[in-house]
């Protein structure tokens, strides 16, 4: 119930946080491969730019740099955490931006377990120009936090022109794009896919028992989201009972919003196994 309540009362709390601002480099606007980075000794944010193919949509990135031994989150933190906050409101000739998640990795400590990255991360942008023939200019402020022993929000801004130059960087984030996890359906007969997912009303606290496929060799992780962010469900724990040649997991049917049902829910559920990740969006029935 502990962990219940510190997921639940960050998803009240987070959008009330003041950020603090961090030191901000210059960010004039011009064409380039990346902005300045926004930062400190702990962490650094910058835009990045990808190459850009005639007459498509605009491929950029927000890079987030850490120093050794901190981290940052996921879009949902798991037990604890804030999940960042990318504002391009302030762009020019944008129509849309799509804001894409890679993989993330999960992490256990006295807090709990907590969804996130280290190091580096590139969240890459799929961006529809309002007029195609004219540069897109990005401004963006960031509100995120970084966590080593303690968590500590952060604030950046970044301003980058993006055209069809050949950017320096695309490697960088074609990378990361090959991280995002690829839309899959239930049942994929996959080697790395989402078999089945029921509920155990058994015992005293319902559970929903998830069975996937996923190569051998190598660590696994599943995570579930709810149909909303004020949900907070638990990280699925790895259990025993799995059918031949497929792993279990489990969660406990908690953090479920005052007055919401489970019953025809909508979750989201995200498998890592090594450098390939899977999302199936499904309905708890």
């Amino acid at each position: 119930m502990i962990a219940t309540t510190l997921r639940q009362l960050v998803r009240v709390v987070a959008p009330l946080i003041v950020t603090i601002a961090l030191p901000a480099a210059s960010t004039g606007a011009r064409a380039a491969d990346a902005s300045p980075w926004d930062g400190d000794t702990h962490v650094g944010l910058r835009l990045l730019a990808g190459s850009q193919a005639s007459g498509t949509g605009v491929r950029a990135g927000i890079e987030i740099k850490l120093a050794p031994g901190w981290k940052t989150y996921w879009r949902y933190p798991g037990d604890s955490g804030v999940p960042p906050r990318f504002d391009l409101a302030a762009s020019q000739n944008v129509k849309s931006v799509t804001i894409d998640w890679p993989a993330p990795h999960r992490f256990s400590d006295d807090s709990g377990v907590t969804i996130g990255y280290k190091n580096d991360v590139i969240f890459p942008l799929r961006i529809v120009p309002q007029d195609t023939s004219k540069p897109v200019r990005l401004r963006l402020k960031a509100d995120y936090a970084i966590c080593e022993k303690v968590c500590i929000p952060a604030e950046a801004h970044a301003d980058l022109v993006l055209d069809s130059r050949r950017s320096e960087l695309e490697p960088s984030l074609a990378a990361f794009e090959a991280l995002v996890p690829k839309p899959a359906q239930l049942g994929d007969g996959a080697p790395l896919a989402v078999r089945a997912v029921r509920r155990d009303k058994g015992g005293d606290r319902p559970r929903v028992i998830v069975d996937v496929a996923a190569p051998a060799g190598g660590p696994i992780a599943l995570f579930a989201e709810g149909p909303t962010p004020d949900w907070a469900l638990p990280v699925p724990e790895p259990i025993a009972g799995a059918p031949a040649g497929l792993h279990r997991f489990a969660f406990v049917l908690d953090g479920l919003p005052p007055g919401a049902s489970a019953d025809g829910a909508a979750l989201t559920l995200t498998l890592v196994a090594g450098g390939s990740a899977v999302e199936v969006s499904t309905h708890l029935d």
